[in-house]
């Protein structure tokens, strides 16, 4: 059984690194100084993602994609995870869900995408319904023609930037629905931008749909499907956070190493006390067993593992990679002392950037719920055992 990163993979690994190092890095501070990222500093950085091949890395060539599996894209989400300020949002992945699109929908919203001209935003939690997707009270009813969507919707992630959005709504008849709809179609509003821990560098906004009417060909997959789908897009995008959470964390652990050998205390580097060492020690043993867990599940989803089975690995390696991503943060953020809580730190930005991935794409409640169910069901091998 060989371990090893093939070429390809060192090879992404590689350029995704320098990427960046060479593209995201260098606006940490414009972003976390202007609270946001301007949009002239976006267009060069959007141009810089399609000559190094890193946009729409999760689709297929033939629709404008890069085709990477998901082994491949946990390597470069790892590395650009190294990045404050969220910039790794710069690179963009439409979706998975826009998979099920038909080619019509795919020439008017992935294939525009996959090239950079377009971009999604996924519209799901409400004010009443965050964790349980069961209390979404935001109804499409059937009109002459297509649906008319009425609803609220908070922290639809990069909405700002974004001109068009996945609605999911109450079909009448159907259930959970997902819906293609237009930022700037009738009747949805914006509401309002809310303030953050972090400094993103784009919104999270809250949206109104006031009788916004989306036609019958803008409907993504079938009436009754959102749940599956959503589904699909929590189990894809968790592994994509644990792999950012990967890279964050590799980040501090290397700021606090270097600082740790520079430092000098009481006649010596700091690093010589074992109470500066051993914490360091501690972070470079969890980087290393998320790094083998979250591999390993990536690795799987590309063998035809059963989907109900990798739903739950996914939750079981978001939920490790959060926790000790916050863990290793903030043992780098004292081993700096007071540089690590001053902004211009990447650790005291890793410590604000990092909280959110306990919560979003289901918190780490939801995922011990999810881990438990798949034990209940299909006992301790299902999630613990290596693949055979």
């Amino acid at each position: 059984m060989d371990l090893r990163l093939t070429p390809d993979l060192i090879e992404i690994r590689e350029r995704s690194r320098r990427f960046c190092d060479e593209w995201l890095i260098p606006f940490e501070h414009e972003t976390e100084e202007a609270g946001a990222l301007s949009m002239e500093s976006y267009g060069r950085i959007r141009q810089a993602v399609l000559d190094a091949r890193l946009n729409a890395m999760n689709m297929p060539v033939e629709w404008g994609g890069q085709g990477f599996s998901i082994l491949q894209q946990v390597i470069a989400l790892e590395q650009l995870g190294r990045v404050t300020n969220a910039l790794w949002a710069c690179v963009w992945r439409p979706a998975q869900v826009l998979e099920h699109c038909t080619p019509a929908q795919r020439a008017r919203f992935l294939e525009p995408e996959c090239r950079g001209e377009r971009r999604y935003a996924y519209a799901i939690t409400e004010p009443n319904a965050g964790s349980d997707v069961a209390l979404l009270e935001t109804v499409a009813r059937r009109v002459e023609g297509g649906w008319s969507i009425s609803g609220e919707k908070w922290f639809v992630t990069d909405a700002d930037i974004a001109d068009y959005l996945i609605v999911v709504a109450e079909a009448d008849g159907f259930g959970q629905t997902c819906f293609l709809v237009d930022s700037n179609a009738a009747g949805v509003r914006e509401t309002r931008r809310p303030r953050y821990m972090h400094t993103f560098a784009f919104e999270h906004p809250e949206y109104v749909f006031e009788d916004c009417f989306v036609p019958d060909d803008q409907v993504l997959g079938a009436p009754g499907q959102g749940n599956d789908l959503s589904k699909d897009w929590f189990t894809d995008e968790r592994l994509m956070i644990a792999a950012r959470c990967l890279g964050g964390a590799e980040r501090a652990l290397e700021t606090a190493l270097a600082y740790a050998q520079e430092r000098v205390q009481f006649g010596g580097p700091i690093i010589d006390n074992q109470g500066v060492s051993f914490p360091l020690a501690d972070c470079a043993v969890e980087i290393a067993a998320t790094r083998a867990l979250t591999y390993q599940v990536a690795w799987e989803c590309g063998t035809g593992i059963d989907r109900k089975t990798i739903h739950a690995k996914a939750s079981q390696v978001k939920l490790y990679a959060s926790e000790m991503a916050g863990r290793v943060v903030d043992r780098c953020v004292q081993v700096l002392g007071g540089r690590g809580y001053m902004r211009e730190n990447p650790c005291e930005r890793l410590y604000r950037d990092l909280r959110v991935d306990r919560i979003w794409e289901g918190t780490s409640e939801i995922q011990r719920m999810v881990i438990v169910n798949e034990l209940r069901k299909r006992g301790p091998g299902a999630v613990t055992a290596w693949p055979v």
